[in-house]
């Protein structure tokens, strides 16, 4: 993938979380409650949304309700007498300053665009589209339900196993010798075989339901396998998925706005030739040597 390719998926990713905040401060109510006062400046229940919007998951978690408003209500305090002491300093004045504000305006415009880019790009027709072509080419797949045993040497999986084939519960071997903390009696769920490390995905997929794997080595130490079923792998149903698809929606139409304002335009960068000079020839072309 291209450098400029990479570029603008960054772009159009980095942009998505500032969206809703521009929306929310394109449109103030004219009657706003003022929450508090921070030496005359008032700070108001909008003020209290837009911080909610843009502080997202900085907000500890546990925090909800009032406590959740209460805490973003402390930030905008704070905040305001921080920015009141900056502008007793006159920093609003500095070279500096000026320079943040000129990167912040063109940030804002190019999430406006990219903005209302969004809103055209994700509907209902074009979400449905993108999703009927996604499980229309979804390959045949199979999906496999097992139990396992995990341990570190040969020697400890032949033990186990022997207990398996001896008639010994295959989940209560499991709970008591297996190295493996995150599978419960040994379950490992659905999964399909590249979602495991080969040896473990292909020893899977040559049984049957019902039978026993020899011990299987792979990175993770020595494995008993049991298959308990297979399925036809199934895709999700749009309702599930819904929220994905959006998002790639909306990022594919950001990403070929990107790169077609790029191929439409002359990018000079100090460290790489020209972008959209290729026609452009030099002064003493030579001709091409053949290789």
């Amino acid at each position: 993938m291209s450098n400029a390719r990479n570029y603008a998926r960054f772009l159009t990713r980095a942009a998505l979380g500032a969206v809703g905040l521009l929306a929310l401060s394109a449109a103030l109510p004219a009657q706003a409650k003022v929450l508090a006062k921070v030496n005359g400046v008032e700070i108001t229940d909008e003020d209290l949304k837009i911080a909610t919007e843009d502080l997202g998951p900085g907000v500890p978690r546990q925090l909800e309700g009032k406590a959740r408003e209460s805490y973003i209500l402390d930030f905008l305090i704070d905040e305001q007498l921080v920015v009141q002491k900056a502008q007793a300093d006159k920093l609003a004045e500095t070279p500096d300053f000026a320079k943040k504000m000129a990167y912040l305006r063109d940030k804002a415009l190019m999430e406006v665009l990219l903005g209302n880019v969004a809103k055209a790009a994700a509907t209902d027709a074009a979400i449905k589209a993108t999703y009927e072509e996604a499980a229309k080419n979804q390959k045949p797949e199979t999906e496999y339900h097992a139990h396992h045993i995990l341990v570190p040497t040969e020697e400890e999986a032949k033990k186990a196993l022997t207990r398996v084939k001896g008639g010994e519960d295959f989940a209560k071997v499991a709970g008591e010798v297996s190295k493996d903390p995150g599978s419960k009696g040994g379950d490992l769920g659905w999964f399909t075989k590249d979602r495991m490390v080969p040896e473990f995905g292909e020893a899977a997929s040559k049984l049957k339901p019902g039978e026993l794997s020899e011990p299987v080595k792979t990175q993770f130490g020595w494995h008993i396998i049991k298959l308990d079923e297979t399925r036809p792998k199934t895709f999700p149903p749009l309702d599930q998925v819904k929220d994905q698809v959006a998002r790639y929606v909306v990022q594919k139409a950001q990403s070929e706005l990107v790169l077609k304002l790029r191929e439409g335009s002359k990018i000079e960068r100090a460290d790489q030739p020209a972008e959209g000079a290729k026609d452009a020839k030099p002064a003493a072309a030579k001709p091409a040597e053949k290789k």
